[in-house]
Parts: C-alpha cells; structure tokens; sequence
C-alpha cells in the first residue's frame, strides 16, 4: 500500500505522461510528413503506456494538463516540432530526481524512467525536420546581419550624429546586406552537394536576416538621441542572440553558454571597433555634421 505522498508523486508522474500522449498524438496528425508522424505515433503510444503503467499503483486515471498540450502544440507549430519536443523532454530528465525518491517503495521505477527517457530519445532522433538542415543558413543570415548592421550602426552614430541620416544610411547598408546574403545563400548551396534547395536556404538565410536586420534598425526610427537609439539596439542585438541561442542549443543539443558568448563577443566586438572607428574619422578627417 502506497502513503499518500508517494501517491501524488507518482499521480504527478500519470499525469504527465497522459499529457504529453495527447501533444504527440496532435503533432502526429498536424504533420504532413508520414516518417514524422509515425514517429510522433509511437512516442504518443509510449507515453500512453507509462501512464497505465504507473496507474497499476495508483488505481486512478489521470487528468491531462489542457493548457500545457495547446502550449507546446504552438510552440512546436511556431518553432518546429524538434525544438517543441525536445523542450518538453527537458522536463522528463528533471523528473529523475522524483524517480529516484520513490525507487525504496518501487523497486523499478528508477529503470523504467531510465528505460522510457532513452527509448523516447531515440525515437526523437528519427525525426526528420527540414528547418533543422538549414540551421547553419539561418545562422549565417543572422551573424552577418548582427556583426555587420550592429558595427555599421555603431559606427554611423559617432560619425553621423544625426537619427535621419543614420536611418538612410542603414536602409541602404541593410538592403545591401539582405540582397548580398540571399545571393551568397543561393550560389554557395547551389554549387554545394548536400542536396539543400537553394531557394529554402535563401528563404530560412534571409529571413534570419531581414527579421534581425528589422529588429536593430527600429531604434532609430523611434528615437531622436542617436547615442540612446544606438544603446537600445545593443541591448536588441543581445536579445536577439540570447533568443537564437535557446532555440540552436535546445534543437542541437549544444552548449547555450557557449554559442552564446561566441555571438555577442563577435557582434558587439565589430559594434565597438567601428564605433571608434567613427570616433577617429571625425578626428582626423575633421568630419562634423551637425
């Protein structure tokens, strides 16, 4: 006979397994892909299984969390499924801890949960999402647009102190920038052999790039202090990073920290050394435009 604490816990347990069921079964009939789905299927099947398994203890039925299934249903419809899912999954190795706690009075629940986390992980890895195989496009559409927008910005608001000559100024550098990157994605993927589509890499390249572009531009549009525009846009382009960051480090399975600092050194190191550059134009050039 279970007390009543170890009850809940594993009440907690049901009930997010049977969630979880229900946003694999909807992924599985949103995606069009039939691998994908069948996929989303089987973990959806798994989920279910844990869920009886552990109402043997319990003799209860589980209630699903219907605001956590349409949560990560958007999530995984905005961002891509892997992304959705392997954020969900993070929750499930939290939930080791609370495994381990009940392992005394449930001899296996420690291997099970081990057993159902690397099965379930497996299955992850059989997903086949097309935007993951552009990462690197979309990267490379957002580090151009951070490093040279953020540096070209930087260097425009000591040299040019003026909010409407910045903005004509950065119109110009930034169509220049987004025609560049959507014919460098376009030529570079259609002379490669990976079988990437040149169009969807300029598409995922580009648009990285035009949003982020967008994004750090939009300062200036708003305020009159050049210095105060070109601060916000700082604090833009490391949102920005810290954002994309998440997103790479949770869908590659990769260190946040350092993708992280590897970004913000570049962009804001190439803001600093053209804003002195601006600086010592002015001085030596005798530039002053008031």
């Amino acid at each position: 006979m279970l007390n009543q604490g170890v009850k809940r816990k594993i009440l907690a347990m049901q009930k997010g397994e049977i969630t979880e069921h229900f946003i694999y079964q909807k992924l599985a009939k949103s995606v069009k892909d039939p691998h994908n789905a069948g996929v989303l299927q089987r973990i959806a099947k798994d989920e279910l299984g844990h869920h009886n398994q552990w109402q043997r203890y319990t003799a209860e039925k589980a209630s699903p969390s219907r605001l956590k299934i349409w949560l990560y249903y958007l999530i995984s419809r905005i961002f891509g499924i892997t992304f959705g899912i392997k954020l969900m999954e993070e929750g499930e190795e939290r939930a080791q801890a609370a495994y381990a706690e009940i392992a005394d009075l449930v001899p296996e629940a420690s291997s099970v949960a081990a057993d159902e986390h690397r099965h379930e992980q497996n299955l992850i890895r059989l997903i086949d999402e097309e935007r993951l195989h552009y990462t690197a496009d979309m990267v490379r559409g957002l580090n151009v647009a951070l490093v040279e927008l953020t540096g070209t910005l930087a260097g425009l608001t000591l040299a040019l102190p003026d909010s409407d000559l910045i903005v004509l100024a950065g119109l110009i550098t930034g169509a220049a920038m987004v025609l560049s990157v959507a014919s460098t994605e376009y030529l570079g993927t259609k002379s490669g052999e990976g079988g990437h589509s040149p169009f969807k890499a300029v598409m995922y390249g580009g648009l990285a790039n035009i949003i982020t572009f967008i994004f750090l531009l939009f300062p200036y549009l708003v305020f009159e202090n050049v210095y105060l525009s070109l601060g916000v846009t700082v604090c833009n382009a490391i949102v920005v990073v810290c954002l994309f960051s998440f997103y790479i480090s949770v869908a590659r399975e990769i260190s946040f920290r350092r993708r992280f600092s590897e970004m913000v050194l570049a962009s804001l190191g190439v803001a600093a050394l053209a804003f002195l550059i601006g600086y010592l134009a002015r001085i030596f050039l005798h530039i002053n435009i008031e």
